[in-house]
C-alpha cells in the first residue's frame, strides 16, 4: 500500500527535471553548431495521482507491480517541425549511454485507429537518490508540432466527452489526422524543394557571372 505518494513519486519528477535539461542541452548544442535543430521543444510531466489509479483500475495494474508495469509515470514529449526530425531524434536517443531502450513502438508510419501518430521510447533511467540509484522506467514520445496539436485537442475532448463520439465525429477526428499528417509532407516537400534551390544557386551566379564577362569582352 502506497501511504506517501509524494515520496513515491520523488525520483520520477527528479527524471524528468533532468531529462528536459539534458535534452534542450541538444537542441543548444544543434542551434549553436547548425543553426537549427531537429528539436523544437521539450516538455515533460509527472502523472497526476489520481491519474495513475484511474490507470491502475482500467489496466489491472497492482500497486507492488506499480514501479514495473506501469511505463509512463514520468513522461516527456519532444516537438519536432518535420517527420524526418522524429528519426533524427530517435537516433540520438539510442546512442545515449544514460538511458536503456526497452521498446519502440513507431506510430508515425503505423497509426492508431483514431488517427493519433507519434514515436513512443520506453526506457529505463538511473537515478540518483540519497540511499542510492534508483532505476525507473520512463517514455519520451517524438511527434511533430502539427501531430501534437491533434493529439492534445483529441486528448481533451476524449476526457470531456469520455471517448463517447458519434461515428460520423470518429470519421472527423481521424480525417482531421490525415490532414494533419499531409500537412507534415507538405511542409517536408517545401523543405526539400528550398534547399534544391539554394543549392543550385551558386551555380546559377557562377553562370551568370560568366555570361556577363563573355559579354564585356
Amino acid at each position: 500500500m502506497i501511504e506517501d505518494w509524494d515520496n513515491f513519486l520523488i525520483p520520477y519528477k527528479q527524471a524528468v527535471d533532468e531529462l528536459k535539461v539534458k535534452l534542450r542541452g541538444i537542441r543548444a548544442q544543434f542551434l549553436k553548431i547548425d543553426g537549427r535543430s531537429p528539436i523544437e521543444f521539450v516538455t515533460g510531466r509527472v502523472k497526476p495521482v489520481d491519474s495513475i489509479k484511474e490507470k491502475m483500475v482500467r489496466r489491472h495494474i497492482s500497486e507492488d507491480r506499480l514501479e514495473e508495469d506501469m511505463e509512463d509515470i514520468a513522461g516527456l514529449r519532444i516537438m519536432c517541425q518535420f517527420v524526418e526530425d522524429i528519426y533524427q531524434v530517435v537516433d540520438l536517443l539510442r546512442k545515449r549511454t544514460d538511458i536503456n531502450i526497452l521498446e519502440e513502438r513507431d506510430y508515425v508510419h503505423n497509426k492508431k485507429p483514431s488517427g493519433y501518430r507519434s514515436y513512443h521510447i520506453i526506457f529505463e533511467y538511473p537515478v540518483q537518490m540519497l540511499d542510492g540509484e534508483k532505476v525507473i522506467l520512463a517514455e519520451i514520445q517524438v511527434r511533430t508540432l502539427a501531430m501534437n496539436f491533434w493529439a492534445t485537442v483529441e486528448h481533451s475532448l476524449n476526457y470531456k466527452y469520455q471517448g463517447e463520439f458519434p461515428d460520423d465525429l470518429k470519421g472527423r477526428l481521424e480525417s482531421s489526422a490525415e490532414a494533419a499528417f499531409k500537412l507534415d509532407e507538405e511542409m517536408s516537400e517545401i523543405r526539400d524543394e528550398l534547399q534544391e534551390t539554394n543549392e543550385a544557386a551558386p551555380d546559377n551566379k557562377l553562370r551568370k557571372s560568366s555570361d556577363e564577362n563573355s559579354n564585356l569582352q
